[in-house]
This record gives structure tokens, C-alpha cells and sequence, in this order.
């Protein structure tokens, strides 16, 4: 059996179905092949080793087999039963293997084929072990109408909102790095946009982001930043990872914030980029499906031929995947290095343009 996915035609949008060639069954016969052609819906989903596509319908797999084979030679025996048998029913096809490592699973994509493109099974490697564990700061269970994780003074005139990935607010390293961002002299947010249904590995993830849409937290974002205004915060800074990432970029196009920055974003556009009206900095790894470095380097493009004059610093981390920000081991030592070099880079940006 060799699978092989290859797009013969196209649809004027994401929702049509899609012609596609699926798995091949070749014989030991001259000239003898069985070919299954589907109207399927064609997504990538991207296997730990390599970029794969299968072919799955949104209700149900299905394909009629045929074969040129007879019009060259007989086919053998077992291909002539197997044609008589599909030429009368349908029978089910199967997507190829996902590894288990990235303990994620998926299903037919719930929104457009260009959003479920960028929820690689990248945003969910390494999962972190969630932790109730407050850490230096606090947890309350409400902050603009989310429970929070709160890290530095509240009297502080500056504040930074931390945005999760998939993980949630509890991911032990994010805590980490709030209480460090506010060693700065920040009073630091880490809302649950999640309201404590986090992402868990072995769930559908397009299920999961069907049900978390970023849309949803932008908009529970802002009684957060409200609330921060109310107790007199002046100036206000937002850093996403991952799913977050979109988030703060909906914040700085809608002018909510006073400095955004993206860390292996997901979901982010080119026309995202156009729409940023503060200053901006985007921290990509060189390993990367969801944000690779090509598209890091055309959000810089847009961001240097933007007659806006607004600021950006845009970096790719080598020898990095996505999600190193945060999901890191703390037993690598070059792991650690890199997630704290981030971390640095996050902590300026908000230095040189909230202070």
C-alpha cells in the first residue's frame, strides 16, 4: 500500500470538496493498478517528521475504485474481486498514522481550511503540567470577569497581560516568566481565557479551538484592560504564545494596547500585521509549521514598509521549534537559554516602549 495525496482540481473556497487522489494499490501484475479517487476535503495535518497530507470528508470517507489496468492487460484475479466488490459499495479510507508524541488528535476542520492550516501539531508538543501553585504572585477569581494569576505591585502605572497558548493559565513556566516580567516593575495579568477548560492532550484539537475561538478572548481581553485603567494603570503591554498571539494582535489593531509582542504566533495573517497600530515585536524559531520563518520575515517586511512609523523588532530563534517560549524543559540547559533569551528580548521591548 503507498498513500500519496495530490490535488486535482480546486474550488472557489475552503468549504467545496476537493478532487483528490488517496492511496495507490499497485500489483505484481504489468500495468495493473487500482487507484481510489475521493471528493474529499483536502487539509494538512503534519506529522512529527515530515509535512503529510491526507484526505478525509467532513461526514464521511468514502471512494469508488476503478482501474485502468484492463484496458492494457487483464487485471489479476484478487483486483477483479476487489473492483466487483467496490463497484457495488463503499468501503472506508483511512489517514495515514499520526504520531503519538504530539498527543493530538483532529477531526474535519470546523472553520476555514487557512485557519486549521495553522493549528499544527506543534501547539501541542511538550505539554506542560498544569499547576494551581501561585508562585510569587496570586490567584483571584475574578479580574475583568476571569480568574487571573496576578504577579507585582497593583499599584504599579504599568501592566503587562500574559496570553497562554492552548495550555492554559496554570502552565508552571508561564507562571514563572509573569512573576519575572514583574520583577520589572509591571503589575502582571495572566487571565484564564479558558475558563478552566484548558486544552488536554488527546483531545480534538479543532474541536478545542472551535470552542475556544480567539475572537471569543479578544473580547474578554478588554474588560481586563478596563479594569486595569480603572486602578490607574497608564500604559498597557500584551504578550501572547501561540494561541495568544492572536489575541494580542486583534488588542494592538484595535488600538487597546500600548505595546504588543507575539511568540511563536499562530493564526496571525499578513493583513494582521498591516492592521497593528503600536509598536510590535515578533519572536519566531527556526523550526516552526504554524509561523515559519518565511512568514516571520514577510511580517517584518510589512512592518519596514510601513509608513506608520511604528516600531517593531522582529527575530527568529535558531535551533528552536515552536512553542520554546514556554513549553520548555528545565533540565535543558540550552532549552532554558533560549526561553530566558526570549524572555529578555519581551522584557526590553516593554522597557523601551512602556517606560
Amino acid at each position: 500500500m503507498v498513500f500519496a495525496a495530490m490535488e486535482v482540481g480546486r474550488g472557489d473556497s475552503d468549504e467545496e470538496e476537493l478532487p483528490v487522489v488517496a492511496p495507490a494499490l499497485t500489483s505484481r501484475g504489468r500495468g495493473s493498478l487500482a487507484i481510489y479517487t475521493s471528493l474529499v476535503t483536502l487539509r494538512p495535518i503534519h506529522s512529527q517528521v515530515s509535512h503529510s497530507l491526507y484526505t478525509e470528508s467532513r461526514s464521511t470517507r468514502f471512494a469508488v475504485a476503478a482501474s485502468s489496468s484492463f484496458l492494457l492487460s487483464p487485471p489479476p484475479f484478487y483486483l477483479r474481486c476487489f473492483l466487483a466488490v467496490a463497484s457495488v459499495g463503499w468501503f472506508p479510507i483511512q489517514p495515514p498514522f499520526q504520531s503519538a508524541k504530539h498527543q493530538c488528535t483532529t477531526s474535519p476542520p470546523p472553520t476555514s481550511a487557512a485557519f486549521v492550516r495553522m493549528a499544527s501539531p506543534q501547539c501541542c508538543a511538550n505539554p506542560p503540567t498544569p499547576s494551581p501553585d501561585a508562585r510569587e504572585g496570586k490567584v483571584v477569581e475574578s479580574f475583568g470577569g476571569l480568574r487571573s494569576y496576578l504577579a507585582g505591585a497593583q499599584e504599579s502605572k504599568l501592566s503587562v497581560v500574559l496570553i497562554s497558548d492552548i495550555y492554559g493559565f496554570e502552565a508552571p513556566n508561564l507562571r514563572n516568566i509573569a512573576d519575572k516580567v514583574a520583577s520589572s516593575g509591571y503589575f502582571v495579568v495572566v487571565p484564564d481565557f479558558f475558563h478552566g477548560n484548558a486544552y488536554v492532550p488527546g483531545d480534538d484539537v479543532h474541536v478545542w479551538i472551535k470552542e475556544h475561538a480567539t475572537d471569543k478572548g479578544f473580547e474578554e481581553a478588554k474588560p481586563v484592560i478596563d479594569v486595569l485603567k480603572e486602578q490607574g494603570v497608564s500604559v498597557v503591554g500584551a504578550a501572547g504564545y501561540c494561541w495568544g498571539a492572536k489575541v494580542v494582535a486583534e488588542l494592538a489593531k484595535a488600538n487597546e494596547i500600548q505595546a504588543a509582542v507575539m511568540l511563536h504566533p499562530s493564526f496571525i495573517t499578513v493583513d494582521d500585521i498591516k492592521e497593528v497600530k503600536c509598536p510590535i515585536a515578533i519572536l519566531g524559531a527556526e523550526t516552526d509549521v504554524t509561523a515559519p520563518p518565511e512568514l516571520v520575515k514577510q511580517f517584518e517586511q510589512v512592518l519596514s514598509s510601513s509608513n506608520t512609523g511604528i516600531g517593531y523588532f522582529v527575530k527568529i530563534f535558531p535551533g528552536v521549534s515552536h512553542g520554546w517560549t514556554v513549553r520548555y524543559d528545565n533540565n535543558d540547559a540550552a532549552a532554558v537559554k533560549s526561553a530566558e533569551e526570549a524572555l529578555a528580548d519581551m522584557t526590553d521591548w516593554f522597557n523601551k516602549n512602556l517606560k
